[in-house]
């Protein structure tokens, strides 16, 4: 059985069909002081795949409502295709709450734990409970919405922390894989110190696992036109997309966003349903 949460129905669908396993219907109340109620009826006793982005604190509470409306279930399967809060995986000031292990440590014993391009994948294996843990890549997804043909593609990473993507996905499309160097100035504010980049009369594709406001990749852009890329295209695992990041990206001169449905937005045409299904 698979079980969705609000953030990931149009995923949770897709994985009911890649698996063949049935969609629960999961019943939502609210109540007039703002309290929500979820039941799950139906899985006493059956196999449970809960999937379940967690984009919002609403979804987070949704998620520990959900785990706990299946622990009757016989094996209960956690799938958190994007993970929030993920970055806040260290306390870089004083006093700071690490908000990934505090999230991580609420969630209740499962039998596992299946994450997608996890920012940080020590989060997966410090903070959860569970006995299997897995992240999984979505390059293949990614991969497969790029169907026209690239001009001697360059995969590149704004950063080191995208290059294991970047070289996944430069592999699945046949091109070459490079990454740039960053300095972050503000919680905005990025500079690409990384300024000459093999991208002549290429066709580059920029790679990085969580897109928000745009600004590194806004960057990132600049730097590739200026080294004579023929074209550029941005492909991120999850969109989260804030602050007008897509108009922010296609003013710098993107010609195309992919995005996969880890979230769910207009550009997320590459879905990750099989990745996840051939692990379930």
């Amino acid at each position: 059985m698979i079980v969705a949460g609000s953030e990931s129905q149009v995923l949770a669908a897709r994985v009911a069909r890649e698996t063949g396993r049935k969609l629960v219907r999961v019943e939502h109340e609210s109540f007039p002081d703002g309290e929500r109620l979820v039941r799950v009826p139906g899985v006493e006793d059956k196999e449970v795949a809960v999937v379940a982005s967690t984009p919002t604190d609403e979804a987070y509470v949704e998620l520990l409502q959900i785990l706990d409306a299946v622990r009757g279930a016989s094996r209960t399967d956690l799938v958190i295709p994007y993970m929030g809060y993920s970055r806040q995986d260290d306390e870089f000031e004083d006093g700071e709450a690490v908000s990934a292990r505090a999230l991580g440590s609420a969630l209740p014993h499962v039998d596992s734990v299946t994450t997608v391009n996890l920012h940080e994948t020590d989060v997966l294996e410090d903070w959860f409970d569970a006995p299997e843990r897995r992240d999984l890549d979505a390059a293949p997804a990614l991969a497969d919405a790029f169907t026209e043909e690239l001009e001697e593609p360059l995969v590149v990473a704004p950063d080191g922390g995208a290059r294991k993507l970047a070289q996944s996905l430069a592999e699945r499309v046949g091109g070459d894989a490079d990454h740039l160097v960053k300095k972050r100035l503000s919680g905005d504010e990025v500079r690409i110190e990384t300024q000459e980049v093999d991208a002549q009369g290429r066709d580059a594709v920029l790679v990085d696992d969580i897109v928000a406001t745009g600004g590194t990749m806004t960057e990132a852009v600049e730097v590739l036109r200026g080294n004579g890329a023929r074209s550029v295209r941005v492909a991120c695992v999850h969109p989260v997309f804030a602050r007008n990041a897509v108009l922010r990206l296609y003013s710098a001169g993107v010609e195309r966003v992919v995005a996969t449905d880890t979230l769910g937005t207009a550009l997320s045409e590459a879905s990750v349903a099989p990745v996840l299904a051939r692990h379930l």
